[in-house]
């Protein structure tokens, strides 16, 4: 029954000097046009507000196209809807394992076939304080490659990079999305949702000549 289905929110919310990650500026959230000016415009008693919104792509919980890594792949534009809303998804949950990288091995019991992947590494839990930049939980290379033989649609993860970012080769971003599998970061509420029995959308804009976007991810479980 359609009563029954509820929306769990997956996102951060993006606000006026956000630090999403270190080394890229925070974006500037102001009015274009402000409500009592626009009051100059409309008959006595309304007034509207347009805002302005100045950021880097990479801001909030946002999505990784091909075109992020390479100079040939899909950018926002040209991704199929197939392919970030309304997927089939699983859970790995990997938040108090030992150690920070994540290998193929938390993978192999889930049926990941053209599935959402969402890595719950808890890390979300250090949002918009200094330790969510330091000592982050990754996935290796080889569960990346065992993601993409296995045929997963889409991986998320709920961490600073999906990647080890001492490692300048960014092997994760490279095998998945060199195999068009779409990349969402920053997730946070994974720990809300069940193994398995739910879909996943995360659509970001439909921009030519961006391959990452903040998205409005959520979860909808029946």
């Amino acid at each position: 029954m359609a009563g029954s289905r509820v929306h769990i929110d997956l996102s951060h919310a993006i606000h006026h000097g956000l630090i999403t990650y270190k080394g890229l500026p925070a974006p500037i959230v102001c009015d274009f046009l402000s409500r009592s000016d626009s009051r100059a415009f409309y008959d006595e008693g309304t007034s509207f507000q347009i805002g302005r919104i100045d950021m880097v792509a990479n801001t909030g919980t946002y999505l990784d196209s091909p075109f992020h890594r390479f100079e040939d792949g899909k950018d926002l534009s040209e991704l199929d809807l197939a392919s970030v809303a309304g997927l089939d998804a699983v859970v790995a949950r990997v938040a108090g394992l030992e150690g920070r990288s994540v290998d193929r091995r938390v993978f192999l019991p889930l049926d990941v076939r053209g599935k959402a992947v969402l890595v719950d590494t808890g890390w979300s839990r250090h949002w918009a304080t200094d330790q969510y930049f330091e000592g982050h939980v990754y996935l290796t290379r080889d569960a990346a490659e065992h993601l993409r033989e296995e045929g997963a649609a889409l991986v998320g993860i709920d961490s600073l990079n999906i990647d080890d970012i001492a490692d300048g080769a960014r092997p994760v971003h490279t095998v998945l999305l060199g195999a068009g599998i779409p990349i969402v970061e920053h997730l946070c509420n994974l720990e809300r949702l069940p193994a398995a029995g739910f879909t996943f959308t995360a659509a970001p804009v439909k921009v030519k000549g961006m391959g990452t976007f903040p998205v409005r991810a959520f979860a909808t479980v029946e």
